[in-house]
């Protein structure tokens, strides 16, 4: 990564640094969106704009969308970079204050945009397989009513360390599942968890403290135009046992079929025979077919 969107410019990666008084450094105040491009274009980019809007306001950090500029910038930065495509981070931290808690608001925000290379994804679902692996990690709760998508994210580290405890156990790509203090279903450490059972799709209500995902909203919106009922509740690790199919979604990896699932002692249980499901199968090629994805 040669080059970094810095405040609305194109800056060397050397050259790109924020203050040390930055409250995004000092207190975690400040949010990030990441998702990527599909023939260089930005996927639901309005989607992330919106949810940056609304974090931003709630911190009382100002912040306008502007998805044309937003959009421009990124071309900039992927062609300065060799990109054709892009995983994309975004980020706008509070900026520059005094030492010490504030009472207001912000004014002097830092905006900053990176662009790397994507992860190689397979088309055919049968090829992105994951192993989910139950973490006693438990999720913590939002640091305010609703989780925002923030600088806190030692909730997450800590839960990436225990993951890379049990690696190995299942040989696919992992993912460390997150329980709340009550024991149900929150989301992985970088996804939201789905499951079907009995052709119902089921996933984990936004009052357990899970993330409202952009690519979560999105496979909602194309499950229930499939005619598929969907459900949003409070589930247990038993109903992934039992699930038919079991899928992890965001905005980078997509749509990503469970085929395994692993316990802290060890124990590993096939999810349905072991193969994705047909419901994953038939949500991962509307996915693609939204995003201009010729498979």
């Amino acid at each position: 990564m040669k080059y970094i969107g810095m405040n609305g410019a194109l800056t060397d990666a050397a050259a790109a640094v924020i203050h040390v008084s930055d409250h995004g450094f000092l207190y975690g105040m400040g949010l990030f969106e990441t998702f990527r491009t599909y023939n260089g274009q930005p996927f639901l980019l309005d989607r992330h704009l919106r949810r940056m809007s609304e974090g931003c306001r709630m911190l009382d950090i100002p912040f306008e969308a502007d998805e044309k500029g937003l959009a421009e910038l990124i071309s900039s930065l992927m062609e300065a970079n060799e990109l054709e495509d892009a995983y994309i981070r975004y980020t706008v931290s509070a900026g520059e204050e005094a030492f010490g808690l504030p009472a207001g608001g912000y004014s002097r925000p830092n905006h900053v945009l990176f662009a790397r290379a994507l992860p190689a994804l397979s088309p055919n679902p049968a090829q992105r397989s994951k192993a989910l692996y139950l973490l006693r990690t438990r999720r913590s709760t939002p640091e305010s009513g609703v989780r925002l998508k923030s600088l806190h994210y030692m909730n997450n580290i800590m839960a990436k360390r225990e993951l890379a405890e049990y690696e190995g156990a299942v040989p696919l790509p992992a993912e460390g599942l997150m329980l709340t203090a009550d024991g149900f279903l929150c989301e992985g450490i970088v996804s939201n968890v789905f499951l079907v059972k009995d052709e119902v799709l089921y996933t984990p209500e936004l009052s357990t403290g899970a993330l409202g995902g952009i690519t979560r909203e999105f496979v909602l919106e194309l499950v229930r135009s499939s005619g598929i009922h969907a459900l949003e509740g409070l589930y247990t690790w038993n109903d992934l046992i039992e699930a038919d199919e079991v899928f992890l979604t965001g905005s980078v990896q997509e749509i990503s079929p469970v085929t395994r699932l692993v316990e802290p002692h060890g124990e590993v249980r096939q999810i349905g025979n072991g193969k994705y499901g047909p419901i994953t199968s038939l949500l991962l090629k509307a996915y693609h077919q939204k995003a201009g994805v010729n498979v």
